[in-house]
C-alpha cells in the first residue's frame, strides 16, 4: 500500500514515524529516508536503536537557501541514498519529505516513482510532505491531508525542542 500524509498542517512526519514504530514493534523491517532533514531529530534515534535503517540529508537546509551547488550535491547524495534504501530489504519505507524533494528535483523523480510502485508489490510505503505531486496522488492508497487550522509559530512562537523537532 501507498500512503500520503500531505498538507500545511503539522503531524506528516509524527505519523509515518508512528507507522514506523508500529512495524518494527511488529518485527518487520523499516527504511527510513529523510530529504531536506539531517537526522537528528527525536524520533530517529529511536527508531535507529529499535532496528530501522535511516537515511539522512547532510548539510540539510530550506530549499530556498540553497545554491545551486547545494541543489545538485542534494539531488547526488538523495538519489544515492534512495538507491541504497532500494538496495535494502524492507517491509516498510517511509521517504520522509519525499513530496518537497520531488517539486524541488532534488532526487531523480522516476526513481522515487519506482520507490513508490513497489507498494504494488506487496511493501508499505510512506510519502510525505507538501504539496504532493499529481502521480503521488493518483498513486496513494491511502491519501491524509493534514491541514493547519492554528499554529503557534504564526504568533512569534518557536518550535520546542523534544516537541517538534
Amino acid at each position: 500500500m501507498l500512503h500520503l500524509y500531505w498538507g500545511d498542517g503539522k503531524g506528516k512526519t509524527t505519523a509515518a514515524m508512528g507507522l514506523a514504530l508500529r512495524a518494527l514493534g511488529h518485527g518487520r523491517r523499516v527504511v527510513v529516508l529523510q530529504f531536506l532533514k539531517d537526522g537528528t531529530s527525536g524520533e530517529i534515534a529511536l527508531l535507529r536503536r529499535c532496528g530501522a535503517e535511516v537515511h539522512a540529508c547532510p548539510n540539510a537546509k530550506f530549499t530556498w537557501l540553497m545554491t545551486e551547488a547545494e541543489r545538485a550535491e542534494a539531488r547526488q547524495h538523495n538519489t544515492a541514498a534512495l538507491r541504497a534504501a532500494l538496495d535494502t530489504p524492507f517491509d516498510l519505507l517511509v521517504l520522509d519529505e519525499a513530496c518537497a524533494a520531488c517539486r524541488h528535483q532534488l532526487v531523480d523523480e522516476e526513481l522515487l516513482q519506482q520507490a513508490a510502485a513497489m507498494a504494488k508489490q506487496g511493501k508499505e510505503v510512506v510519502l510525505t510532505g507538501r504539496d504532493p505531486a499529481p502521480w503521488m496522488q493518483d498513486a496513494a492508497d491511502y491519501s491524509t491531508e493534514l491541514r493547519a487550522v492554528r499554529h503557534p509559530y504564526t504568533h512569534g512562537i518557536p518550535a520546542r525542542e523534544g516537541i517538534e523537532y
